[in-house]
């Protein structure tokens, strides 16, 4: 059985498998002495040669990828600005931004809209033909699969805009805290909902074993919003929607930044297998409780821009000390390992995991 597979089940491989936030070019390079905007397909293959466990995709061909050049905070229009990811470049979005008032607010209707194509939600697809929807994503697997992935293989679907994104992303963050409180608010979440239903019922026909389900329902500090607006508009969701996938013999795994320690266990009540977020979450106390939980996300890319082997070597240990307490423990730096890390320090996290990640 592959291991990665084995830790989203929670069966506890030997070798504690790794889900990485990959991004980093120079890493890539230094490491294998092919430079990889010149040779991206080459340079890819032989990483994954010193690194079988990273799973890291091959490009289809060897065409050399520009570099980057744009700097770094250069603006693109009146709302975006650019910034570098991995060996291309990205931009900050002002979400919201065709929303200006509470009042505008209250009068969208989500289905109504339906069609979130032009709209910068990041899951910006049409949404009113669920049949279409299911061909969309359909289209991305072998027809032979059916409906079942292979067994044992860890294939996946995902979507970024489970129910709290939605109206983050929608109306913006201020417009959004400033509204979410209102009784009006209440129509909006749940025509929202039977956006992100259609998709995951959707999702329940796919032949994927595993489904990712992100929401950044936290900060670094701790909760957005209060546990009884949870309760109300959240989790009741995310119980139904998972309900959906579980019935269909898929696993779930949530996706957040941020630290997930105040509703970690509600997250797994409503039926995740379990959870990939960042180091500022307390993962052995979630491990702890719930020995059997999918968990990644508790190495901290902070170590690594510090560029210092030991402490490096330290992160690493104390990664493979929770693992020994949940069977679904993943290495992860779950605050990313971007462009701009030193490779040194990626490649003495690399050797370091190969040599030391393992359950006893």
């Amino acid at each position: 059985m592959d291991d990665f597979y084995a830790a989203l089940m929670g069966l506890a491989p030997r070798r504690i498998p790794h889900w990485e936030h990959w991004s980093c070019p120079d890493a890539e390079t230094y490491i294998t002495g092919i430079d990889y905007y010149e040779h991206p397909k080459l340079c890819r293959e032989r990483m994954n040669e010193l690194y079988p466990f990273l799973r890291l995709p091959i490009p289809a061909d060897d065409t050399p990828i520009p570099r980057p050049v744009a700097a770094e905070g250069e603006a693109v229009d009146e709302h975006r600005h650019r910034v570098r990811w991995g060996a291309g470049e990205s931009w900050v979005w002002n979400w919201g931004q065709g929303f200006r008032t509470a009042e505008e607010v209250f009068a969208f209707s989500p289905l109504e809209q339906g069609d979130f194509t032009n709209i910068p939600v990041v899951e910006s697809r049409d949404y009113r033909d669920e049949e279409k929807l299911y061909q969309e994503y359909r289209a991305s697997y072998p027809a032979e699969w059916g409906d079942k992935a292979p067994e044992g293989e860890p294939v996946m679907v995902g979507f970024y805009n489970t129910m709290f994104m939605w109206p983050l992303l929608t109306f913006g963050w201020e417009l959004f805290l400033e509204t979410c409180l209102d009784e009006r608010f209440a129509r909006i979440m749940d025509e929202f909902a039977e956006i992100s239903r259609r998709v995951f019922r959707v999702f329940a026909r796919l032949p994927v074993k595993f489904v990712t389900c992100h929401d950044d329902i936290v900060t670094a500090r701790g909760p957005v919003c209060s546990p009884a607006w949870m309760h109300r508009y959240i989790f009741p969701r995310y119980e139904e929607f998972w309900g959906i996938l579980k019935a269909a013999g898929k696993e779930v795994i949530f996706m957040a930044d941020g630290c997930m320690d105040a509703y970690a266990d509600d997250i797994i009540a409503c039926g995740a297998r379990g959870i990939i977020t960042e180091p500022y979450t307390d993962f052995k106390a979630i491990a702890r409780k719930h020995r059997t939980a999918f968990l990644a996300g508790e190495g901290d890319n902070r170590a690594l821009m510090r560029c210092v082997r030991e402490e490096i070597k330290a992160m690493v240990l104390d990664m493979v000390e929770t693992a020994s307490l949940t069977g679904g423990y993943v290495m992860c730096i779950g605050n990313h390992i971007p462009w701009n890390v030193p490779p040194e320090a990626v490649k003495w996290y690399l050797d370091l995991a190969s040599e030391l990640a393992f359950r006893p």
